[in-house]
């Protein structure tokens, strides 16, 4: 038996050495590592993130399986555009009654651009980005497509389109069609469509349409007068509920469901992604919010 002060001394000397010995076991004298980030569940069947600045990803669930893409497509439709050398902004494009028919044949989404009117390259991209026109598609198709008729032309340039996505090494993406009204053979992947996106971005007349908001156009009538169009209004809603948003573009059909390519800086970083097929218009921005903020966080 220890007794006395002396005893005393030994019972809290050998308290402190296991308790030194448990902090040291469990490693609570060292900094804590930092704890890992939870990848989230997300409803739309792909999805896929990654960091603008590098190329490598953040998040993916499907990201090489072949989906419809809807109006996703315009995305690679603008970048064609926007490819063509001695591009002119502020060319003139008179508007045929084919556009207009084309979208009433489809009940597509549409820019409701007027027959006659003589609208720019520039409005034409606004037309087409912000409330997915399909008839802004048909009409850049038409004017940079190279063929003797219109069917030539729009071919070509369809054909453009899936030239421009071999040339980023994209094996998985076909094109038929220029806004996403496909033919059974328009699909892309969650990997391919951010890496289409993030090569557009590097367009600054790209970036500026897609972080837009809200566009009026004023055109000129067949007769010489100028008309202001109805304000075109983004369809993209995390512009409006998510901070940092910067881009780029939903899509939607009955094959491709509920679709959104999404793009946001936050200090100083930036994170592009998509899903593909999500459920509805809700869903999909909810999807899309938690891949950004999953991917910030592992951003750190």
């Amino acid at each position: 038996m220890i007794t006395g002060i002396k005893g005393t001394r030994i019972r809290r000397a050998a308290a402190v050495a296991v308790t030194s010995g448990a902090l040291f076991a469990t490693g609570a004298l060292t900094a804590a590592p930092a704890q890992a980030v939870a990848a989230p569940s997300i409803v739309a069947k792909g999805g896929y993130v990654m960091n603008n600045a590098n190329g490598s990803t953040l998040f993916d669930k499907k990201m090489n399986t072949r989906l419809s893409t809807g109006s996703t497509t315009k995305i690679m439709t603008a970048k064609v555009v926007l490819a063509q050398s001695n591009l002119n902004l502020d060319a003139k494009v008179t508007i045929q009654k084919v556009y207009s028919d084309y979208v009433v044949k489809y009940n597509a989404s549409q820019a409701h651009l007027i027959v006659g009117d003589k609208v720019t390259v520039r409005q034409l991209l606004y037309g087409l980005m912000l409330p997915s026109g399909c008839d802004a598609a048909y009409a850049l198709a038409d004017k940079y497509g190279t063929g003797s008729t219109r069917d030539k032309r729009v071919a070509n340039f369809i054909g453009k389109m899936n030239a421009a996505a071999k040339s980023l090494g994209l094996t998985n993406t076909h094109f038929d069609s220029f806004d996403g009204i496909g033919k059974g053979n328009n699909y892309s992947t969650p990997r391919d469509l951010t890496k289409i996106a993030s090569s557009a971005m590097k367009s600054a007349t790209f970036r500026t349409v897609v972080k837009t908001k809200h566009y009026t156009a004023k055109t000129i009538t067949k007769t010489g007068s100028t008309r202001t169009m109805k304000t075109w209004d983004n369809t993209n809603g995390l512009l409006n509920s998510y901070s940092g948003t910067i881009g780029v573009k939903t899509g939607s059909g009955p094959e491709a469901k509920y679709c959104l390519v999404f793009a946001a800086t936050r200090n100083g970083k930036t994170i592009i992604g998509t899903v593909l097929a999500s459920t509805s218009i809700a869903q999909r921005e909810a999807d899309a919010k938690k891949l950004l903020n999953y991917g910030f966080a592992k951003l750190g």
